[in-house]
């Protein structure tokens, strides 16, 4: 069994601690994007943990999707200002408030090739 480093939060800690969180595709938070997001990030000097989540749609298709999650209010707006993507709420937006728990999605599921700087890359665009 792996165990979690003593370093590394729990993620009911980052959910309590970090309840300001922005939502992209995880396809957008890989390649020269995870340099762009990081870059971003250090130059402000923003503290922040990533975590994943599953959404699902009504239709049962599912997509991973990468949380910023930030202490702070500014700071998590300062992201969706630059990045796009969706302000998701750990507590509203996880099935039944679960730390582990699921996205459950509303409307028809669409695809995000591109938000904001971002663009997925060619080789996962298939």
């Amino acid at each position: 069994m792996v165990r979690r480093s003593r370093g590394i939060p729990t993620p009911s800690v980052i959910d309590r601690e970090m309840p300001h969180q922005v939502a992209l595709p995880d396809d957008l938070c890989t390649d020269r994007n995870f340099t762009l997001i990081r870059r971003f990030l250090e130059e402000r000097g923003l503290t922040y943990r990533t975590r994943a989540v599953i959404a699902v749609w009504n239709d049962g298709k599912q997509e991973q999707w990468r949380l910023h999650c930030f202490t702070d209010r500014e700071a998590a707006a300062s992201f969706l200002d630059h990045f796009g993507g969706i302000v998701f709420d750990p507590k509203r937006d996880r099935e039944n408030g679960r730390a582990r728990g699921v996205w459950r999605r509303q409307g028809a599921y669409e695809r995000i090739l591109e938000m904001g700087p971002l663009s997925v890359p060619e080789a996962l665009r298939s």
